[in-house]
């Protein structure tokens, strides 16, 4: 399977209040809406941004995965 990777590098300037703004292009590219939810996390110096679905919209999103994964014996 093929599978195309976009990186997107924009610089962004931080507001007097601590916002920023999430450029159009990454923000298409991405589906993020106004209003939406983001989950926020640092790691090894980095800020990402994580969007949020409604849990409607998960829905079917795992279908086709693997259930038949050895267990240890404490774990059924």
């Amino acid at each position: 399977m093929l599978s195309i990777v976009v990186i997107f590098m924009t610089a962004v300037t931080v507001s007097p209040k601590f916002q920023v703004v999430i450029p159009k292009n990454i923000r298409e590219s991405m589906g993020i809406y106004a209003g939406q939810k983001v989950q926020i996390l640092t790691y090894q110096n980095r800020i990402e941004l994580i969007p949020l679905k409604p849990m409607k919209e998960m829905r079917g999103s795992l279908k086709g995965i693997m259930t038949d994964v050895q267990r240890d014996d404490d774990r059924i």
